[in-house]
Order: C-alpha cells, then structure tokens, then sequence
C-alpha cells in the first residue's frame, strides 16, 4: 500500500515537473520571440569619426570582404584610442550614403561617436548621423560575426509593419558597448533607419 502511494506520488511530481518545465520553455519562447522583435526609437543626431571603406553586401561575400578588414586595422592599430573627443567608449559601425538599398553600395565607417570634430588623425573622416525615427534590434549572446550577420538576417527578413516604416536607407549603426567587449561571447545593438 505504502508502495503504491509513493509511486503514485513520484509519478503525479514527475507529471508537475514536466509541466512546470514545458510551461518555462514556452514562456522562455514566447519572452525570445518579443525579445527579437524591434523597438521604436526616437534617435538624437550625432556625429562618428573612424575609418571609411566603399562596399556593398555583394562585395562582402567575397575574398576582397572590406568590413573584415576595416575591424583588423582598427582593432590592430588600436585606432579607438586615438579618436579625439569621444563621447563615450563604445564602437560604432555606421552604414551610410547608400546608392538604393541594400542591394546597392553604401559607405561603411567604423569609429567611435565624438563630442566635437576636431585634429583628425590622418586617415580618418567624420559623418553626422542625422535625427530620425530608427528600428533597434538587440543580438542574440555569441561570437560576435556570427550574432550580427543573424541580426541583419532578421532586419531583412522584418516585414516593414513590423519595423515600423520603410527603410531610410539614410543611416543605419551598430553599436558595440561592454556587452561586446568579448568578441567570442557578445550582444550588439543595431540602429535600422525608418521613414
């Protein structure tokens, strides 16, 4: 008898188990499906200098891959550091003057946002990014090459009512903060511009 009790105990706490951990997987589910959605935000205008490079995302699969190379020289050359004025110590990859859309060219900078533009070191430029209404996406936690091309994935694969607007093609930038500070293991916002 007493047998039959505990079994039938272990069996009723294995069923409220099992539904307790299906309950915290399907909302850990639905949290992640809200959580890749965008968010709409009113974006103050600022200005970045860093190095510029002329690509397209057709350039990008092959070998020539100029935004690759644009991170190892400015992370070899340690070119953060030599921003003058910074606003803060975050990196900024900035998608600017696209010929179209994103089939066409665009200019790609890679730097740092600046409180004022001044004593340029050589080989550096400067782009204001103009005020405007912008779609945030919010990468998964991984390698960081890896998170962002999933996080552009997701921006092309967003219908426009969810993004809140058609692109702007005017400006769009990833930012990288503490939260990328491991390469391997990062999460990195990106600025979508919407009409």
């Amino acid at each position: 008898m007493i047998r039959r009790v505990v079994r039938k105990a272990m069996w009723l706490t294995g069923i409220a188990f099992a539904t307790a951990t299906c309950s915290i997987v399907a909302f850990s589910e639905t949290q992640k499906d809200a959580d890749m959605k965008p968010k709409a935000v009113q974006q103050d205008g600022f200005t970045v200098v860093g190095i510029a490079v002329r690509t397209s995302n057709a350039e990008q699969m092959t070998p020539a891959r100029p935004i690759g190379k644009q991170w190892e020289r400015f992370m070899g050359g340690g070119l953060l550091a030599t921003i003058p004025n910074k606003a803060d110590g975050k990196i900024v990859a900035l998608y600017s003057e696209y010929a179209s859309d994103k089939d066409g060219e665009y200019t790609y900078l890679l730097g740092a946002r600046v409180t004022k533009v001044e004593d340029l070191p050589a080989g550096m430029v400067a782009k204001n990014v103009l005020a405007g209404r912008y779609a945030v996406f919010t990468s998964e936690q991984g390698p960081v090459q890896k998170v962002v091309v999933d996080m552009w994935r997701r921006v092309w694969a967003t219908p426009k009512n969810e993004l809140g607007g058609d692109r702007s093609y005017k400006a769009d930038f990833e930012v990288y903060d503490q939260r990328a500070q491991n390469p391997a293991d990062s999460v990195v916002d990106l600025y979508i511009g919407i009409q």
